[in-house]
């Protein structure tokens, strides 16, 4: 069974910092392309930032600065350091991959369950 499981989400003042954390699980070879996203509540779900398998990056306009997605491919691992929170970045996180296996059909896309942030003014 492959999955991703995010981690490190909570509460935390304006101008604090969490990590984020998505690690695959199951007999995968490596995690592809990844993306973490944000969804508040009565809000469409918005790409926060990605990485691709060979490290580019890239940032939606509002977390350019203050977020930085990273990973770590030995432990099939995507993060994401989140400065300088703000209020309005408050929601649910989610990652999203492309996580390469060994058998067909080679490559499955899978989303996390989600974790939770909270940004107090």
């Amino acid at each position: 069974q492959v999955q991703l499981v995010e981690s490190g989400g909570g509460l935390v003042q304006a101008g604090g910092s969490l990590r984020l954390s998505c690690a695959a699980s199951g007999s995968i070879i490596r995690l592809g392309s990844t993306g973490w996203y944000r969804q508040a509540p009565g809000k469409q779900r918005e790409l926060v930032a990605a990485i691709s398998s060979g490290g580019t990056t890239n940032y939606a306009d509002s977390v350019k600065g203050r977020f930085t997605i990273s990973r770590d491919n030995a432990k099939n691992t995507v993060y994401l350091q989140m400065n300088s929170l703000k209020p309005e970045d408050a929601g649910v996180y989610y990652c999203n991959a492309g996580v390469i296996v060994a058998v067909a059909p080679w490559k499955y896309d899978r989303w996390g369950q989600g974790t939770q942030v909270t940004v107090s003014s």
